[in-house]
């Protein structure tokens, strides 16, 4: 009877232990508190949002407005006709290879005076942003300018369809392009030497 009883008792401890431990296993995990950032309000949001559409239907308005007006039109009509004129006069193939080669060489020159010529005068301590954004300017316009010229040669000469043409007119761009990258980067590490001295003297100075 002692036997079956610890027996019983042994069971009762094993069934109690191994109902702890489904139960320890299936209660869920304490969730981890999670800090999230302040969400922006709402009236604020849409003020701007709000700002935002009245500007661009004002634009969009006025832009309508522009195009209506018939005094806009003559102002505008009376801008583009010498240009017109000009293109038309110009519209052979010499002068497409002048302004490709002429593009070609800004490209050639400022890519070269923003990359290689910044490192040149970083290398000497100089650093102006002022020139930075003076480069990248010149070769935006200069990219664009060969991507018009491209554009109008196609559509007005046979520039385009002499590879000769094509090959010798970018050849002349990177020769020169070259050249006034050489002559630009100069001017520019002489100026930041100058600029160096000038400084050195004002400390040096009481």
């Amino acid at each position: 009877m002692s036997g079956l009883r610890s027996g019983f008792i042994v069971a009762l401890i094993c069934l109690l232990w191994h109902g702890g431990i489904l139960s320890a296993q299936e209660e869920p995990a304490s969730p981890v508190p999670t800090t999230t950032a302040p969400a922006e309000e709402p009236g604020t949001q849409s003020a701007a949002e709000k700002a935002l559409l009245d500007a661009q239907r004002q634009a969009e308005a006025f832009k309508e407005e522009l195009d209506k007006s018939r005094q806009a039109q003559q102002i505008s009509a009376g801008l583009l006709q010498p240009i017109y004129q000009l293109a038309e006069q110009l519209a052979f193939p010499m002068f497409h290879w002048l302004a490709f080669a002429i593009m070609a060489t800004g490209v050639i020159s400022y890519a070269l005076q923003l990359v290689i010529g910044k490192l040149v005068v970083l290398s000497r301590m100089g650093f102006s942003i002022a020139e930075i954004l003076s480069d990248a300017l010149g070769l935006i316009i200069s990219l664009v300018g060969l991507v018009l010229t491209t554009q109008a040669a196609a559509e007005n000469s046979t520039f385009t369809q002499s590879p000769g043409a094509v090959l010798s007119a970018a050849t002349v761009g990177v020769v020169f392009g070259f050249i006034f990258y050489r002559w630009g980067q100069s001017q520019e590490v002489q100026a930041t030497l100058g600029r160096q001295v000038g400084q050195a003297r004002g400390t040096k100075s009481p």
